[in-house]
């Protein structure tokens, strides 16, 4: 009897250390979007002006992102070795995670008179791919409304300088503007709450 009570409890402690140790391997999706929150704010709403908010994003969105810093294809300051570190599923986790949170709009200080000019020139060059003034995520071409100024200008100058590839449909539209349209739109996206 004392030997089946000695298995018995082996069998429970087993039971119990492969529980604690699944617990421990599979980090819940906030704990993996907390490790965002250094530069992405507390869940994805960004308080600095180089880091856009990842509240609301597509899950496809921030998976391609996330895929190309990963393979070097977008340019980064940091986030190509940071996504190195995530494998595709903890990827897909923090995904899901910003995807479920509330679009976030920051209070971003913006020229009005530029915001004003620039809804012309979205109304006519960006309103087909960046719907709802840029704030819905569905349309999977990021989110534009209420980023930072500075990281809006800072990706634009990527696309334009051929760092990142830009879309074909945005590259059409983005050679009929001139700077000061794209300097405005800009304005527009940072202007929206």
């Amino acid at each position: 009897m004392g030997c089946n009570k000695k298995a018995l409890g082996a069998l429970i402690g087993s039971v119990f250390m492969a529980g604690a140790t699944q617990v421990l391997a599979g980090s819940s999706a906030s704990m993996m979007a907390n490790t965002c929150a250094g530069c992405h704010g507390t869940n994805g709403q960004s308080a600095g002006p180089a880091s856009p908010n990842l509240a609301g994003i597509s899950e496809s969105y921030f998976n391609d992102s996330m895929k190309a810093f990963k393979e070097g294809t977008r340019p980064a300051t940091i986030m190509d070795r940071i996504a190195k570190g995530y494998s595709d599923e903890q990827i897909e986790t923090m995904a899901t995670f910003f995807a479920g949170q509330p679009v976030y709009k920051a209070m971003v200080p913006h020229d009005a008179a530029k915001a004003k000019a620039g809804a012309e020139t979205y109304d006519k060059s960006c309103a087909k791919c960046h719907d709802e003034g840029g704030s819905l995520p569905g349309d999977d071409a990021g989110i534009l409304a209420g980023q930072w100024l500075p990281w809006l200008e800072y990706s634009m100058a990527d696309f334009k300088a051929g760092n990142r590839e830009m879309p074909k449909k945005m590259a059409k539209q983005v050679e009929k503007l001139s700077d000061a349209e794209i300097e405005a739109v800009l304005h527009y996206f940072a202007g929206q709450k």
